[in-house]
């Protein structure tokens, strides 16, 4: 493309080409440990919802708690929420793990109440990336911190982010997965197929009807992936992936002694894009979709 120097044009043609471009250098190792530490500060002093600590001692009890965590996604992207591994609450409710190996992940809105990670998100390296790849008017959709815990983090299975963040046209939705620790294939790095952006979605995540539970649920069919076409994509310490929104990726369980954190959030080319109404997440009164190019 016009005006693209060499590296630019690397940039451009990996995300169309393969659908995913892995980068190095975005953040310093020490913008990484300011990360981490503000999030550790974040974790030690939450409150855990108390849907999590629901004992279960009745069909009902389960259902609330089934509820309660519905209800606690769906209203999480505007807020800073917590989302706990499984098996981390003995059937009192209480941590049979530290605090801080329990958690899978935080989000939605890091990007907007956290400022350290707010300054990183609209930096003027993102915004140039974000250039490079003619973006005109991207808004920042979501966002979150990813532990991947030591020995309990669990599995990702194949997926691809346009079924979560459905837009119309579709290819308008990016991820940008930044590595806060080395992610190695021991500790659960992603997997991409690499071109698989070009073929489509096959399914959805949308809202229910308002009043009926589940609260979402998906629409079309779930599609089976053939294990050697995923391609690993390792990335250092503050190195970052693009990923397109319609590319299939996945990453394995870590059962290494190394936690895999990151930083991550999705972008949307919001010129002439339809936001579906029908997505999980929405943009709110509180919390409008922030342009990324502030």
């Amino acid at each position: 493309p016009v005006g693209l120097n060499p590296t630019q044009q690397k940039t451009e043609q990996c995300c169309r080409e393969d659908g995913y471009v892995v980068l190095d250098g975005l953040l310093t190792s020490q913008e990484c440990d300011e990360l981490r530490q503000r999030m550790a500060e974040i974790v030690e002093r939450m409150d855990v919802p108390e849907h999590c600590r629901t004992t279960f001692s009745t069909y009902h009890d389960e259902q609330l708690k089934t509820q309660g965590n519905a209800d606690y996604f769906i209203t999480s992207g505007d807020r800073i929420r917590f989302f706990f591994e499984k098996g981390v609450f003995d059937d009192k409710g209480e941590f049979i793990v530290p605090k801080q190996r329990s958690l899978n992940k935080v989000g939605h809105a890091l990007h907007a109440y956290e400022p350290l990670y707010e300054k990183v998100t609209h930096s003027p390296k993102v915004q140039g990336i974000a250039k490079k790849l003619g973006l005109v008017s991207p808004v920042i959709l979501q966002s979150m911190f990813i532990f991947k815990q030591p020995g309990i983090g669990g599995e990702v299975t194949p997926h691809q982010d346009a079924t979560f963040l459905y837009t119309e046209p579709l290819g308008r939705v990016m991820g940008v997965w930044i590595a806060l620790e080395d992610a190695t294939i021991n500790n659960g790095c992603l997997w991409f197929i690499p071109g698989s952006h070009n073929s489509g979605i096959t399914r959805r995540m949308v809202r229910t009807p308002k009043g009926t539970f589940p609260l979402t649920d998906f629409i079309g069919r779930e599609q089976t992936y053939d294990d050697e076409k995923f391609v690993a994509a390792p990335v250092k310490k503050g190195g970052v992936i693009l990923i397109h929104g319609q590319v299939v990726h996945r990453s394995a369980e870590n059962t290494s002694e190394e936690s895999r954190h990151v930083y991550t959030f999705h972008i949307m080319e919001a010129q002439q894009t339809r936001w579906s109404p029908d997505n999980w997440l929405q943009p709110t009164e509180d919390l409008p979709f922030p342009p990324l190019y502030t």
